[in-house]
């Protein structure tokens, strides 16, 4: 029973970790890499490792997205309306 318990969140974790590989978009990869870090916890929880998955939880699934999404929003990147998006300033405007 553990054996096939641990083959399936092992296989959980590879398949997530796939996922944020092949997600292009910035929001959604951060909602596919919350998920990637709660397989994880999901994965030390099986292996008898609950201090490690407590602190997975608390990063993976809480601060990293949380980190992330403010970048996102900060920089514009993860918007689809150009003019939302921060420009770079050109070479005339910087010399000013």
């Amino acid at each position: 029973m553990t054996t096939a318990l641990l083959v399936v969140v092992l296989t959980a974790v590879g398949v997530l970790g796939v996922c944020v590989v092949l997600t292009h978009d910035p929001l959604r990869q951060t909602v596919v890499n919350g998920f990637f870090g709660l397989s994880l916890v999901v994965f030390f929880v099986v292996l008898q490792a609950p201090d490690v998955a407590i602190s997975e939880l608390v990063v993976s699934t809480v601060a990293y997205p949380l980190v992330l999404l403010a970048t996102v929003y900060r920089t514009g990147k993860g918007t689809r309306d150009p003019q939302r998006r921060r420009r770079a300033p050109s070479d005339s405007e910087v010399g000013r």
